[in-house]
């Protein structure tokens, strides 16, 4: 079955395992021992849902076998193999941006500070300004999610706020998030842009 996962930065094994995972190498573990978040190689058919478990940029394809245990956003597996792996992180920080940028398009008259911290944030990637600017810009656009109000604080204006923060794979995760907002009857078709808008990026980043 395949599926999405990410690494830490090191491309190690986490949870005191630290074997290094290689492309086309097969981990292998007691089949009867695998129980979800607790043993086995896991993975997620649904990349934002691989991003929810996330805390590393390192974006691997693999293919799950053995005996699998499934559940809604997540599977485990006795064996495990990468197909392709990337370093994800200046994908996830465009990623990022789009989410804030589509969640801006739904509000009306959208702070500027927001804008200007998405802006920010690609200058940022172009390496045209620091860390230390960006973390302005990022101060400015959070002082915008207090001065408009509670919903806006929990959508578009805090997508901003996050789209403009420097570590990747959190950035992402957390624009996501927010950019839902408060709106249960668009949740389902904003994820599910997500996911593909997110799948198509990796996709051709594994190219």
């Amino acid at each position: 079955m395949k599926a999405w996962h990410f690494l830490n930065n090191d491309k190690r094994l986490a949870h005191g395992d630290g074997r290094l995972v290689r492309v086309g190498h097969t981990l292998k573990c007691n089949p009867d021992k695998i129980e979800l978040c607790h043993y086995g190689f896991h993975g997620s058919q649904k990349i934002m849902d691989a991003l929810k478990y996330a805390y590393g940029d390192i974006v691997c394809r693999v293919e799950l076998g053995g005996r699998i245990i499934k559940a809604h956003d997540k599977c485990v597996a006795s064996e495990r193999t990468v197909i392709a792996m990337a370093d994800a992180g200046e994908t996830l920080h465009l990623f990022a941006c789009w989410c804030a940028e589509q969640a801006l398009q739904l509000v009306e008259n959208p702070d500027p500070r927001s804008i200007a911290a998405i802006q920010a944030k690609y200058k940022w990637l172009r390496g045209e300004i620091t860390d230390n600017e960006l973390d302005a810009a990022r101060d400015a656009a959070r002082d915008a999610t207090w001065t408009s109000g509670w919903a806006s604080m929990n959508a578009a204006r805090s997508t901003a706020v996050w789209a403009s923060s420097t570590t990747s794979w959190n950035t992402a995760r957390h624009a996501a998030r927010n950019a839902i907002g408060t709106d249960l009857a668009a949740r389902d078709a904003v994820r599910a842009a997500q996911n593909l808008k997110l799948t198509r990026m990796v996709k051709e980043l594994l190219k």
